[in-house]
């Protein structure tokens, strides 16, 4: 079983040099990276899809290297999010969603908007965004979430915003960005950013058992995802396979 109550817990991406000897065992195959992380976690956020295209042949791939149950979520192109007017986005937003990831069929996740922490909220603008985020693609429906990173998005007008539109809203411990008390919207979406180099597991036991608390609380009503992202990213698969552990979770035979 590659989830736990509803619970998907993973890091982002799984090429990383530190990782390699450490969480990776020593002399695997770069190319058999993803299917051991597959493995031994039960979600990946992807990454790469932020900053360059790929094509459908790559998602198919990326869904056959992992175990059925396993779940990738993926941030979106930053062209359609890294601009002044977002109302503008829907030819960008099309060619992403055109480009083939729900040709990963049940193992694709919800898909992550990251705004710019300067993007500020401006309902009229934004509100025109989330309109042109489509709702399914074939058969599949879409889960899109929102990476906002700006402090002014933090109202309940922008809360009420999103769950006009059915879309979720990242939370995160970072003291970098600004985040609600608790997820918002249909699934709950952690990215977990205050990994400590001088912890084994990142995180301390008490905080992993506060964490794996809360993710239960949360699953209890919908999806959960909690990605442990950065911070001291070498120690993100320990911290990972930690929380797992403590939702009873074991890795899949190799």
């Amino acid at each position: 079983m590659s989830s736990k109550n509803g619970i998907h817990v993973g890091v982002g991406g799984w090429t990383f040099e530190p990782w390699r000897d450490n969480f990776y065992p020593k002399g695997l195959a770069h190319a058999r990276e993803l299917a051991y992380a597959a493995r031994h976690l039960t979600a990946i956020e992807i990454n790469g899809t932020y900053y360059s295209g790929f094509k459908p042949e790559h998602f198919r791939k990326w869904a056959g290297e992992a175990p059925e149950g396993f779940v990738f979520s993926m941030k979106a192109t930053r062209f359609a999010t890294n601009r002044k007017l977002l109302a503008t986005a829907g030819d960008s937003i099309k060619r992403f969603i055109d480009s083939g990831p729900t040709e990963m069929g049940d193992r694709l996740g919800p898909i992550v908007w990251q705004f710019m922490p300067t993007k500020k909220f401006e309902p009229e603008d934004f509100e025109a965004f989330l309109e042109l985020l489509p709702k399914k693609e074939g058969s599949h429906v879409l889960r899109h979430v929102m990476d906002v990173r700006h402090p002014s998005f933090v109202v309940p007008e922008y809360q009420a915003m999103a769950k006009k539109h059915g879309v979720s809203t990242v939370f995160t411990d970072s003291d970098k960005y600004p985040s609600f008390e608790e997820p918002d919207g249909p699934v709950a979406y952690a990215r977990l950013m205050m990994a400590q180099a001088d912890e084994a597991t990142g995180y301390p036991s008490k905080s992993l058992d506060e964490w794996t608390k809360r993710a239960k609380t949360w699953a209890a009503k919908r999806d959960t995802f909690v990605f442990f992202i950065n911070g001291a990213k070498e120690k993100a698969p320990a911290a990972a396979g930690a929380l797992l552990e403590r939702l009873g979770w074991s890795p899949a035979p190799d």
